[in-house]
């Protein structure tokens, strides 16, 4: 395999602040961790320590040529108290984001990535519409006081995930389990993003800054109907992307609504992204009103399917719903040995940049392994090791590997056959 990223394409990497910063008991996953909630009973109060290693993790990701960085700020530390707003906190993000952008790396900056400060929690957090104004409080402030560092922005990270896991399947927090609960936070995040598109924008402007980028990042995935000639799999495959993603997209895009988005006042026709922020991993075979993986495809350390296409499939999608630039804010795989991740990405960057999409950027999911949510620590996603015992760093092969793509603006034959000969595994094989 060979071939040559896109003209002027950027490969970054990613994270969340809750699953690296550590020193935070003030969150919703915290709460959840202390409740028992958490697989291998990690501590996200721990996590990779990078609140205080920040300098160690930048000078790492400069040595291995990342262009941007796509990172989480913790609402919790920013606002510990219901109207309190933490200057020290504050300070502290601005210095790292400054940091960043001296060693040549350029921020791409999430205001909400699934965790709430513990005071928004007890209030209902997207539960409730009337908790949007502290959202948007919180975004203002946030605006305020690095906008003049950042131009680019997240307003909320994968919603349709967010809203699913927390009120509909039960597994993150609040732990709830309801239809009507999870179409509320569906419909209340949709006008979150779109009033939050335009205060970002408004306010960046008042401060007498041009070229600001807002968008969401889409968790999207291929849905498939496990028997293409069974009506009743195809009905589930196109009523599963509906309910998963196609109705909260085009809300949140387009201000268009459909089941099971509500209404609002905020959700009205309009375009409300300036590009397409695709978060991708996988896709779904289903028989039925649940999540199936096909037998005998290759899978990673989860049991997710890989399909490098449905990338581009996706990503395909969201550009005939409204045309924008794409980029691809996290992509990337499951595998704890370092096995298959080269093939993985190399596999996935090669669908891409033989596509015709505008796809201007790619952030690899993610930078370091961390704080997988309810899996804990035992999921391991980063270009670079972490031994949570020492929290010592070391470049994974495959971090390697990606090195040597930035710097040779692609993928060679060579490359290919030094880094990405593992096997992925089989569903049905393990």
């Amino acid at each position: 395999m060979e071939y040559t990223l896109k003209p002027g394409m950027l490969l970054g990497a990613a994270t969340a602040a809750t699953q690296i910063e550590g020193g935070d008991q003030n969150n919703n996953w915290y709460d959840w961790y202390r409740r028992g909630y958490i697989k291998d009973n990690s501590d996200p109060s721990v996590a990779t320590m990078h609140y205080d290693r920040w300098q160690e993790d930048l000078d790492l990701m400069a040595d291995m040529g990342i262009q941007c960085y796509r990172f989480g700020l913790e609402w919790s530390r920013i606002e510990p108290l219901e109207g309190i707003f933490s200057q020290e906190a504050l300070d502290h993000y601005r210095e790292e984001i400054a940091a960043m952008k001296a060693r040549g790396i350029r921020p791409l900056l999430t205001l909400h990535h699934f965790s709430n400060p513990l005071w928004l929690e007890e209030k209902g957090t997207f539960l409730d519409s009337d908790n949007i104004t502290y959202y948007l409080r919180y975004v203002h402030k946030v605006v305020e006081a690095l906008g003049d560092l950042v131009e680019e922005y997240i307003t909320i990270n994968e919603p349709n995930v967010y809203a699913f896991n927390s009120y509909f399947a039960g597994a993150w927090p609040p732990g709830k389990q309801s239809f009507l609960a999870m179409s509320r936070v569906m419909t209340n995040l949709a006008a979150a993003h779109i009033e939050a598109y335009g205060l970002i924008r408004k306010t960046r402007l008042q401060m007498g800054y041009t070229g600001t980028k807002v968008s969401f990042a889409n968790h999207m995935r291929v849905f498939v109907p496990r028997d293409a000639k069974n009506p009743l799999h195809r009905f589930w495959a196109e009523k599963s992307e509906q309910l998963f993603q196609g109705s909260l997209t085009a809300a949140m895009c387009r201000g268009v609504r459909s089941f099971p988005i509500g209404k609002h006042p905020a959700i009205v026709p309009g375009e409300y992204c300036d590009f397409h922020a695709v978060n991708y991993y996988t896709r779904s075979t289903v028989s039925g009103p649940a999540d199936g993986v096909a037998d005998g495809c290759p899978v990673n350390d989860l049991g997710w399917e890989v399909y490098p296409q449905g990338i581009v499939e996706v990503s395909r999608k969201l550009h005939r719903l409204l045309p924008r630039p794409i980029w691809i804010t996290e992509n990337g795989t499951c595998d704890n040995a370092d096995r298959f991740r080269a093939r993985y990405i190399a596999e996935h960057l090669a669908a891409l940049c033989r596509s015709d999409l505008p796809i201007e950027r790619y952030y690899h999911w993610c930078f370091c392994d961390n704080f997988e949510w309810v899996e804990g620590c035992s999921a391991r996603f980063g270009l670079v090791h972490v031994d949570y015992a020492t929290q010592r760093r070391t470049v994974k092969d495959s971090g390697d590997f990606y090195r040597q793509v930035i710097e040779n603006g692609g993928v060679s034959e060579d490359l290919w056959q030094r880094y990405c000969g593992g096997e992925y595994p089989v569903n049905g094989e393990v």
